[in-house]
This record gives C-alpha cells, sequence and structure tokens, in this order.
C-alpha cells in the first residue's frame, strides 16, 4: 500500500470546506479512510492545522478536527534526525524541508500538496491531489 504524507493544505481544504481545492482533497481522503493507500502528516502539521483550525472555528470545534484527522493519518515522526536531515535540504522553506524530509525517513511515496515547486529538492517526490489519486487509481494497493 502507498504511503503518503499529506501536506498541511490538503488537510485545510477538507476541514474547513475550501472551494475549489476540497473536492480532490475529500476523495483523497475517502481513499485513505477506505485503506487504498497509508496517509501521514507531520507532527509539527498537528498543532499548526489546530491553531488554523481554531482562528476560523472555535476551540471545541478544532479540538474535534484533531481528532478526526488522528482516526485517519498516522503522525510521522519530527525528530532530531529529521531536523538535521531538514537544514542540509536545499529549500528556503524550512518548514517545507522539515516535511520533506519526514516523509523521507517514514517511508512515503509521495508528499501530496497544493504546491509541489515548494518542495523542490526533496527526497519524496511532491505530486497534488489530482496526481495522488490518478496514481492511486493506476496502482492500487501497490507498495511505493
Amino acid at each position: 500500500m502507498k504511503r503518503l504524507l499529506l501536506d498541511i493544505n490538503i488537510l485545510l481544504d477538507v476541514i474547513l470546506a475550501r472551494k475549489p481545492h476540497a473536492d480532490a482533497a475529500e476523495v483523497l481522503w475517502t481513499m485513505i479512510e477506505e485503506h487504498n493507500a497509508e496517509g501521514r502528516l507531520t507532527a509539527h502539521a498537528v498543532t499548526t492545522f489546530n491553531y488554523l483550525v481554531r482562528q476560523q472555528r472555535n476551540h471545541a470545534q478544532s479540538m474535534q478536527a484533531v481528532r478526526s484527522l488522528l482516526q485517519v493519518f498516522k503522525v510521522a515522526t519530527v525528530d532530531g534526525p529529521v531536523i538535521h536531515e531538514a537544514l542540509q535540504m536545499p529549500g528556503s522553506d524550512f518548514e517545507d524541508c522539515v516535511t520533506a524530509a519526514a516523509a523521507h525517513r517514514s517511508g512515503c511515496a509521495f508528499i501530496v500538496t497544493r504546491d509541489p515547486r515548494g518542495f523542490r529538492g526533496s527526497p519524496v517526490e511532491a505530486v497534488t491531489p489530482e496526481a495522488a489519486i490518478a496514481i492511486l487509481h493506476t496502482h492500487p494497493r501497490s507498495r511505493r
């Protein structure tokens, strides 16, 4: 089964119903729920996600959104080795470098994001939600 790390923008698209991006993000989320892929998110994305959802909703809703995430996605570790790997990457956005390093260290086949260009130099290929859906339809339940 392919392991995908979803960037925070994809998660927010679903929870905040951000149109037009939510449509593909919701399809991908459902595919992960149905075990067509294994979904991951970074540890630092959980706290940022909570903060951003709370800005749009309220504390109780943001905490429920986090619970919903954790029912579907596994958390990719962000620790010293991940940070050190991120420091070696050429990208200018350190948060994206940490995300790429976490995806790499957790064996992800792809990073799913609306901004693949933000992951230039990543050891894990970054694809859009639409591309990830096509890949999963073409290669269902394959390893990588």
